[in-house]
Order: C-alpha cells, then structure tokens, then sequence
C-alpha cells in the first residue's frame, strides 16, 4: 500500500515539475518616446502561447475580441461565426498541431476563450489586402548583406497598431524565430528566423474572389512552419512547392546567410520562382542583379528608387524605399530586416498616423537569443506558469483527484495497522 502510494506521489511532484516549465519575459525597444513591446518566450508551442498570452494578457484581451466586434460589425457573411468556423474546418486539417496548441496557450494565458482566439485568426484567411516587398543583395547593396523590406498595407481603422507587438520564441523543438506581429496573433505576416530566412507576402486575391476555396494552407500558418524548419533558401522553396496552398500572393523569400533570394508568384495552385535580374519575371525588363521586388501598381517608384540608389543600399536606404512605396491611408505595418546581421526596423502605424510616416525602431535578434533566461534590463518577467500542454492539463487534473484519494487510504492503512 506505502509503496502505491509512493508512486502516485511521485506522479504528482513529476506534474507539479511539468507546471512549473514556462520561460519568457516582456521588455522593448524604443526610439525617442516611440516604443515597441517585445516578448521573448521559450518552451513547448502551448507554454509559449501561454506566455505570449500571459505576457501580453491586457493587450490580447482589446485586440483580439474588438477586431473580431469590428469585423462582424460590417455586416459582410464573411465575417459570421459560421463562416469563420467553416474556414477553420477548412484550414485546419492543413495547420501543424503546435501552431494549434499555441493557439490554446495564448487562450488560456490571456484568459481569453479559445473560440474567440480561434476565429480571430481567421480573419486574415477570408479577407483580402494589398503590400510591397523587396530583397537586395551582393553588389546591390553598401556591405553585401541581404536586406529585405515587408510593408503591410491593410486596413488602420481596425486598430491593429494599437496593441503592436514583436515575439522572439526560443521553441524546444525547431529554429529560433521573431514574429513581427500583433497581440495574440501568432500566424505570420512578416518574420525571420535565427538561421537568416526572411519572409515577406504581397496580397493579390481579390476581394470579388469571396467565397475563396479555403482548402489547403494559408500562408500565416505556413510561413511560421518554415520560421521553425527552414535552415536556407532551398528548403524554405521546397516548403512552399510541398504545400497545399490556397488563394492568390506574392512571396519574397530571402536567405541572409547565403545571401540570395526568390520571388514567387503563388496563385493557387500555380507556382511560378522568378531569380534576380530574370527576363521572364513579371517586372521584366525593370529587373537587376541582386534584386527582386513586387510592388504592385507601384512598381515604377520601386524601380526608379532602386536605380537610383543601387549598389548603396544600407539599413538608412532600405527604409527610405520602405517609405516609397506604402498604400497611404492604409499602411499598417513597415519592417526592413538585414536578414544577414539577424537586425530588423520596425514601424507600426499609430491611429491614422500611417507607418511610413512613423519611426522604423530597431532590433538586434542577438539581444534575445540563444536564451538563456537572463531578460534585458528593465524586462517584466510575471510569467505564469503553464503546463506543457493541453494533454498535460488532464493528466494533472486526474493525478490531483488520485492524490487527495491516496492520502484517505494511507490514513486507513495507518488507522488499521495501530489497531
């Protein structure tokens, strides 16, 4: 009997230990009084999500739940419960089960209920939006790094940059990663992670497309898988040629170690890879060595820029085409990356003030990685702690119920034995 009982004690210290594992802590970047919340967190996806939730909770809770409000308040079908439910069970098959389990830690860190995170997600999968993107290298750029520019043109009534945020996951399983995102968002718009893989996406579906076949992988959740796998360009091309992809983009992929980089032109289910100074890319003739860009209509200022500036490119003339190029009125989000130096500039719009127009505030991926669970100065670091995962969470719960039960039989063994 002591020795059962041994044993389910023994089980419950092991949960309580399993409890007891998330990492993480909050701090920033700043430029003047402009600043950027930074959450750097490490674990399993269900204790980094609980840190980002945790982390982030008062932020998450405004953000997620009025865009969903706001989305609804539209009136378009699109944006229902049921629509935004039916593109889940579309997409979901296709969704790498960590990203599901994050999504279940951001839940329950920011107390939020996971439906509501859920379908928050989903928003991007059913709309649709307009970017620019760029990659220079070699003999294009001041010191031959790898530069490469993400600007998010996308609706600022919504209030997005309001609740900015920039995520650095040290995953127990996978590639470091920085996720220039939003509160609680964990899918990708823009990223690199710690091998140089930089990733940009240019919106192309449009809007008179609805309803879009969804069955496949949006590119959120797809570019945060090749965040976590891809070690080189290759790879990263080979994830996306792989993929089960749904609806009408443009893709800059780039590779700061190896210094080189691929548009793609990814409209369901075609697939055209266009190299540097390639005469069958869409801009040809406007195309250079070391270079691809997509800029949509605005194109000819892209082009004009960077033959103006060629082979002078540094982090200042990055930017400086970043602010070329936006959709005014509607450019939500800027990121210039030297995807060789592991550095990237942010720029988030604040109310009506577009991003271009906003300081490009900068990060060093080197300050927070490899973690070593020593935070910056001035860092918060409430983590809560967070079980490994969902799984975890019942099986704690079933060895709470069996230790309070062994306890009465301990005491019955001890009553009969005295007698």
């Amino acid at each position: 009997m002591l020795r059962r009982i041994g044993i389910v004690a023994a089980a419950f210290v092991t949960a309580l230990t399993a409890i007891a594992a998330a990492e993480g802590y909050r701090t920033s970047v700043s430029l003047g009084s402009d600043s950027i919340p930074v959450v750097v967190v490490k674990g399993t996806p269900y204790e980094m999500g609980y840190g980002f939730g945790s982390l982030m909770k008062d932020d998450v809770v405004a953000l997620l739940g009025s865009y969903l409000k706001l989305a609804q308040s539209q009136g378009e079908p699109r944006y229902t419960d049921a629509s935004l439910d039916k593109a889940w069970d579309s997409v979901s098959p296709f969704i790498h089960p960590r990203f599901i389990e994050e999504l279940h830690g951001v839940a329950d860190g920011s107390h939020m209920p996971f439906d509501t995170v859920r379908r928050a997600h989903m928003i991007p999968v059913v709309s649709d939006y307009a970017c620019s993107g760029f990659a220079l290298w070699g003999s294009a750029t001041k010191d031959g790094h790898l530069y490469q520019i993400r600007n998010l043109d996308y609706e600022v009534h919504a209030g997005l940059q309001d609740h900015p945020c920039i995520v650095v996951y040290s995953p127990a399983e996978g590639i470091p990663h920085v996720n220039v995102t939003f509160a609680g968002s964990i899918g990708v718009n823009t990223g690199m992670n710690a091998e140089g893989v930089t990733l940009t996406e240019i919106g192309d579906t449009p809007g008179k497309a609805y309803p879009f076949d969804l069955n496949g992988v949006h590119f959120t959740t797809l570019f945060r898988d090749i965040l976590y796998e891809a070690n080189n360009l290759d790879e990263a091309v080979d994830m996306i040629e792989k993929a089960q992809r749904i609806k009408m983009y443009h893709y800059i992929i780039g590779d700061g170690k190896n210094k080189k980089a691929v548009k793609m032109r990814a409209f369901a289910p075609g697939l055209e890879i266009w190299h540097d100074a390639d005469p069958d890319d869409e801009a040809a003739p406007n195309v250079l060595k070391d270079v691809v860009y997509h800029a949509e209509g605005r194109n000819p200022i892209a082009y004009a820029h960077l033959t103006a500036n060629l082979g002078k490119y540094d982090a200042e003339r990055m930017i400086s085409l970043s602010q070329a190029v936006p959709i005014k009125g509607g450019n939500l989000l800027d990121v210039v990356y030297d995807a060789t130096a592991l550095e990237l500039w942010a720029s988030y719009a604040s109310g009506e003030q577009n991003a271009y127009l906003r300081p490009y505030i900068h990060l060093k991926l080197s300050d927070y990685l490899p973690y070593d669970g020593q935070p910056k100065a001035g860092a918060v670091t409430a983590v809560a702690e967070a079980p490994k995962s969902v799984g975890a969470q019942k099986a704690t719960a079933a060895l709470l119920l069996l230790v309070p039960l062994g306890a009465v039989a301990a005491g019955a063994f001890w009553l009969f034995n005295r007698r």
